[in-house]
């Protein structure tokens, strides 16, 4: 007996058409797959998801509405001595808070309410080998933004030394989190890598659109 179809992908809102969703059956629901340096933001009963090593996602939501999204990041630079703050208002502070903010700008824009925000994080393993803890850098500017902003962590899972695979239902706040084998350490790591050397190349200016 043929499977039934799966139902239409729900439209996404505007903006956000170039990241890629696909039906998962696990999930039995439409889902968008962020790469570092995307976010996804979303009314509808769909989820995302990403893999992290170093890199930290905040899934951050309207607890009343619903609505919600999820960002991948990773702050740029060696900051040496006193983590990302030493780097005061420089490149690491900059590239984090346009992570966080256009994420938490694009919730409110489509409705949401910053009172009834929740945020969770995720990531932040240390995976690469030879470098500075920047899994660590990125759990702490993540903590200390989301007390700067006076917003509320309910849950997080961060640090250690494994990647993780993270599905996030912004409908629900229900979070999937997989820790992965450590053969997926080197595909994640590229990945980050080379991520990473994109950020640190690019200028940072109010004219250059990260994400």
């Amino acid at each position: 007996m043929p499977l039934p179809p799966n139902p239409r992908p729900p439209l996404a809102l505007p903006g956000f058409e170039h990241i890629k969703r696909a039906w998962h059956d696990s999930f039995e629901a439409y889902s968008a797959r962020l790469n570092p340096g995307e976010y996804y933001v979303t009314k509808n009963a769909e989820g995302i998801y990403t893999t992290l090593g170093s890199c930290i996602s905040a899934c951050i939501r309207d607890r009343v509405s619903g609505i919600g999204g999820m960002n991948h990041f990773m702050l740029p630079v060696s900051t040496g001595d006193g983590g990302w703050k030493a780097a005061g208002l420089g490149a690491s502070t900059r590239y984090g808070n346009f992570a966080m903010e256009h994420l938490i700008n694009e919730i409110m824009k489509n409705g949401g309410s910053r009172q009834n925000l929740e945020v969770k994080l995720f990531g932040g393993g240390r995976i690469i080998a030879n470098m500075t803890d920047v899994g660590m850098r990125n759990i702490e500017f993540a903590r200390d933004y989301v007390k700067t902003e006076g917003l509320r962590v309910t849950s997080e899972d961060v640090g250690d030394v494994f990647p993780r695979m993270v599905v996030y239902f912004p409908a629900t706040g229900k979070v999937r989190v997989k820790r992965l084998r450590s053969l997926h350490n080197n595909t994640i790591a590229e990945q980050e890598t080379k991520y990473l050397h994109t950020i640190e190349e690019k200028p940072v200016s109010g004219e250059i659109e990260l994400f």
